[in-house]
């Protein structure tokens, strides 16, 4: 069995390093899963997003756009509601959530990684946005009150987590009666082989702590949760290379609910 601490430093200097390389990402592109374009790259980036979502938002946010989806859309907020953004790395999730709530709503993105949390807080100084916070944590262990979340989002991260099943009880806990999951994350069919499963590089980069897309569903299920919909499944074979041990990989939407 795979240490935990071990997968979390791996994780935290990976994405400590990204954190420092802004002008690197935004002109090649690279993105969670690679360090230069069509080499582990499983399609990450902002260009995930519609252009308009990114208007006025600066490069260290959207060069920081590390996730594989775009969870904000289909999340459905509203003016008012609290958010929730686990493993918020620059703050791209976290300031087009803080749009859509308005003032009278709030987000609070959770990281690990303190040079994520510093560039995601200078970025939110540098807009002048309000109703933004970022909490240093993991997403095991959330540093957010019981029932206080009406939406939790997460952008390609909970498959770097080593404890699924706690990630997706916290989720359950923070979120009040009726709240919302809204999720973009990598999944597969099939499973690992364990030497790819040990591989720590590729655990980093999104793709070896993946797990089936079945097995996911099954896991927010246990942990309380209903309405559980895979929204959209993008296959990734073009840009993750099969290799032997390896199963088929995609980029999933998932949405669900906490009981009311």
């Amino acid at each position: 069995m795979l240490d935990k601490s071990t997968i979390h430093q791996a994780v935290r200097q990976r994405y400590g390093a990204l954190a420092e390389q802004v002008p690197v990402i935004q002109s090649t592109a690279a993105g969670c899963c690679g360090d230069s374009p069509g080499e582990g790259d499983c399609g990450c980036g902002a260009d995930l997003y519609d252009a308009s979502l990114l208007e006025g938002l600066p490069v260290d946010v959207t060069g920081l756009s590390l996730g594989c989806g775009d969870p904000v859309t289909i999340a459905a907020l509203r003016p008012g509601e609290t958010v929730l953004d686990l493993g918020s790395g620059g703050g791209i999730d976290c300031f087009l959530a803080a749009r859509q709530v308005g003032e009278t709503g709030y987000v609070i993105g959770v990281d690990m990684t303190p040079a994520m949390l510093a560039k995601a807080n200078a970025s939110k100084a540098r807009m002048g946005v309000a109703n933004v916070e970022f909490r240093e944590g993991q997403i095991e262990a959330l540093p957010v009150d019981d029932s206080t979340i009406d939406v939790v989002m997460s952008n390609c991260v909970i498959n770097l987590s080593p404890d699924k099943p706690a990630v997706f009880r916290e989720i359950f806990r923070v979120l009040k009666p009726g709240g919302r999951v809204s999720i973009s994350d990598i999944v597969t069919e099939g499973a690992f082989s364990d030497d790819l499963r040990a591989d720590m590089l590729r655990w980093s980069e999104c793709v070896s702590g993946a797990i089936d897309a079945s097995d996911y569903t099954a896991m927010l299920r246990d942990a309380g949760f209903e309405d559980i919909h895979i929204v959209d499944k993008v296959d990734t074979d073009d840009i993750v290379p099969p290799q032997p041990g390896m199963p088929r990989i995609f980029s999933a939407r998932i949405t669900a609910t906490k009981p009311a």
